[in-house]
């Protein structure tokens, strides 16, 4: 049974039923849905959304992720444009993009990442662009065709600690995501990760986790609860009380992260544009 904290109150506005209707008459995928996000109700209600570019079927099968794993279908050429035009008709002045791992892809689907950052831009100028990427496999080409779109904050989660990330993600490896994040810095630019707990990890396992991600350069961190999506998904083996998240949010800024949201509902892209506002 959950506990108390994690019992959230759905909301909703005039604004909620319209934006779902953008994104439904776009055909658009957001990881709001697509990842079962607590926070949808809020966020909506914000006027806030989080895009899932390149299809909702993912190459990988990493165990915490509700996303579904298969052969996806070819990208659709025309997604960023709609996106872009889908983003006007919200008005927003944060977008957040992130996308399914594209393995069979030759770039990855890097040029897509690409073009749907430059279209959202040419129809927003205004716009605060953030994307989370995945991994490339590390290939440097692919991350600097996406860094050369310039994004305002460009983003690559860990995932969960060093020790249970073969038991977590697929494919990824604690080391390459680390080496991401460092070529990302070292561009300039902000930059951004985060990790679930709740997996089985140890307090100092998420402290040295921290340590090591600001010492690779990144100036913006998120730590929430993994929550199991389904019953073949890798179990909960704890849900952390909102005082240890609050020890996690002040060894972070302690550590020296320009600014770090740590809770049990906190997402990679929840209150992001907030988020990018506070400076310690």
């Amino acid at each position: 049974m959950k506990p108390d904290w994690l019992k959230i109150k759905l909301e909703g506005n005039e604004t909620f039923p319209k934006i779902r209707r953008i994104v439904e008459r776009h055909h658009l995928h957001t990881i709001c849905s697509s990842g079962r996000c607590p926070n949808i109700g809020r966020c909506w209600s914000r006027g806030t959304a989080t895009f899932m570019i390149l299809g909702d079927i993912c190459t990988r099968s990493c165990r915490f992720c509700a996303t579904q794993t298969g052969r996806p279908t070819p990208p659709d050429a025309d997604e960023p444009q709609k996106i872009a035009e889908s983003i006007r008709l919200m008005q927003l002045r944060h977008c957040v993009i992130t996308s399914v791992d594209r393995d069979d892809l030759p770039d990855k689907g890097a040029e897509h990442w690409a073009k749907t950052i430059r279209v959202i831009r040419t129809l927003n100028p205004c716009i605060i662009i953030e994307v989370l990427i995945p991994d490339f496999d590390a290939d440097t080409a692919l991350l600097d065709a996406v860094m050369a779109a310039q994004p305002d904050v460009i983003g690559h989660n860990l995932e969960t600690v060093e020790r249970l990330t073969p038991q977590v993600r697929s494919r990824a490896g604690y080391g390459r995501s680390l080496d991401v994040l460092r070529y990302m810095a070292q561009q300039g630019g902000m930059t951004k990760s985060g990790i679930m707990v709740g997996l089985g990890e140890r307090p100092e396992e998420v402290v040295a986790t921290m340590h090591d991600v600001r010492a690779a350069g990144v100036q913006l961190f998120t730590i929430g609860q993994y929550l199991q999506p389904t019953a073949r998904h890798i179990p909960v083996a704890e849900y952390v009380h909102p005082s240890q998240f609050d020890y996690y949010k002040q060894t972070g800024i302690e550590i020296g992260f320009r600014n770090i949201e740590s809770g049990p509902l906190v997402r990679s892209s929840f209150m992001a544009d907030e988020q990018l506002a506070i400076d310690y």
